[in-house]
């Protein structure tokens, strides 16, 4: 064929197949014979084919673009999910297009309505403000990452797991009074697990327990004006104690670690500091943070292979949609480091 591209004529040339027959390979496989599609694709190989994206979501409507809603990327777990999703690419084939809604609902709604008329084939979101059940009655299939999720199939660590171990860890350590500093989560949003988890685990141990749940705002600077307050109360409160300090992310365990070192000129033996996540920060902090692992790759993989099989159902001639939400929990993992060792 030299540099000429490749046509579908030229395809039913080199096959003895209608046109409507190679048309019918791209848009509706199923159709054929698994013997004439493996024929098809032999030919594609000899000929050389280039696909024609473009022509080819004209012709069958369908894009392989997946949308993807996260609140915000200052909190560095959400930075990682999103690079770990964007790297499903490489086994799917689904593209992405993504919108950081900034925990503003109407934003957000906004957003779905832009993703929506790109027709995408799927969404997943991770934002918390749209309700599921909201998120369920668009044509597209959804999975949800950590958000609530009744009407919604999600995956999502096992937070009261994650709790629990943190709790058991600032325990080791001998410390006298075991906090928690969250904001306050809803019960009806997987993270609330970390609360509840932590707490159940201080009483089965019948150790002290108190919670510190604040307001943290929607940026970086307003989090760490919080954090700053958190830790003067800190300061003021518990005086002299051995405190263990459970952090609801990474992000914020940072925040903290930063306001105690610049105050102490390091850490202190009255403080011992766990987050959750295992992001980037938690490695590279001034004084490296013991933490509860998220295990984002395998989630990312989990989401969008539970994302991959709705979508992919849905181009079969008789399409069954699942009866319930699929949710998968997975386990998180203790991460020892310098902050509580």
């Amino acid at each position: 064929m030299g540099k000429k591209s490749v046509t579908f004529a030229d395809i039913a040339r080199y096959t003895h197949f209608s046109k409507t027959t190679i048309s019918r390979y791209f848009n509706d496989p199923d159709s054929l014979t698994v013997e004439n599609q493996e024929k098809i694709a032999a030919a594609l190989e000899e000929l050389g084919y280039k696909e024609n994206k473009v022509a080819r979501i004209l012709a069958s409507g369908k894009t392989e673009f997946v949308g993807v809603i996260v609140p915000n990327l200052y909190l560095h777990f959400y930075s990682q999910m999103l690079d770990e999703i964007l790297a499903t690419y490489e086994t799917y084939g689904y593209k992405f297009l993504v919108f950081a809604g900034d925990d503003n609902r109407d934003v957000e709604r906004r957003y779905i309505e832009e993703l929506l008329a790109y027709q995408i084939e799927g969404m997943i979101v991770l934002s918390n403000t749209v309700p599921s059940e909201e998120l369920a009655s668009f044509q597209v299939p959804v999975v949800t990452i950590e958000r609530e999720d009744r009407f919604c199939s999600s995956v999502n660590t096992d937070n009261r797991a994650g709790g629990a171990l943190a709790a058991g860890l600032l325990d080791e350590c001998g410390c006298e009074v075991l906090i928690h500093i969250n904001s306050d989560v809803p019960e009806s949003v997987p993270a609330h697990g970390r609360i509840s988890g932590f707490v159940d685990a201080c009483r089965e141990r019948g150790v002290a327990c108190e919670l510190m749940l604040r307001d943290f705002g929607h940026g970086y600077e307003e989090a760490d004006r919080t954090m700053r307050q958190v830790f003067e109360e800190l300061e003021e409160r518990f005086p002299g104690r051995r405190k263990g300090v459970f952090v609801s992310n990474d992000t914020y365990a940072n925040m903290l670690v930063n306001q105690i070192v610049r105050t102490h000129g390091g850490l202190p033996d009255e403080y011992r500091i766990v987050g959750f996540d295992d992001s980037p920060v938690s490695r590279e902090s001034v004084i490296p943070i013991s933490t509860v692992r998220q295990q984002v790759s395998r989630i990312a993989q989990e989401a969008m292979g539970l994302l991959m099989a709705q979508m992919e159902e849905r181009k079969k001639r008789r399409p069954r949609p699942l009866g319930e939400p699929v949710h998968k929990a997975v386990e998180p993992v203790l991460v020892r480091r310098e902050t509580a060792r």
